[in-house]
């Protein structure tokens, strides 16, 4: 088992959740997970990363899987323009290669914001850490658990 994988799944025990991982096969990207799924598109949770363009500081945006992030939107909400991180800079702060970022276990935490859309479902899928695996979890729960702030950025 990946140490990735690990970590997700320490996370959700540490919270006192179940442990709702699963592989899902493929499901690099959101249309791939939500066929493992077998839910909607916009049930899985993308997990976005961008950096501040001036100071170098990591934000993480968690999106409905048929929506993109509004750059101008995203920016305003993080004080400063931001630029989309590498997966370099991906890997070091979150300890996830892309593809398979999930929205908790980070090795670095940074500031969260969630999708309005997201909370539309009784249940939302996450990647776990490795482009094969996902969760299950209640929207609500994940607000929770990451201290994400609903917010609008959208496009």
């Amino acid at each position: 088992m990946s140490k990735s994988l690990k970590r997700v799944r320490q996370a959700l025990r540490d919270a006192g959740l179940p442990d709702t991982t699963f592989e899902a096969g493929e499901a690099r990207t959101a249309e791939q997970a939500a066929h493992a799924c077998g839910c909607d598109l916009d049930q899985i949770v993308k997990s976005i990363i961008f950096a501040g363009e001036e100071s170098g500081a990591v934000r993480l945006f968690l999106t409905a899987g048929g929506n993109r992030v509004c750059a101008e939107k995203a920016s305003r909400l993080a004080g400063e323009a931001l630029v989309r991180a590498d997966g370099q800079l991906v890997r070091a702060t979150t300890g996830f290669a892309i593809g398979g970022v999930a929205p908790v276990g980070h090795l670095s935490p940074s500031p969260i914001w969630m999708d309005p859309r997201l909370t539309e479902f009784a249940t939302v899928w996450a990647a776990a850490g490795t482009p094969r695996h996902v969760f299950s979890i209640d929207p609500q729960v994940l607000i929770s658990l990451t201290t994400a702030t609903v917010a609008d950025f959208v496009e």
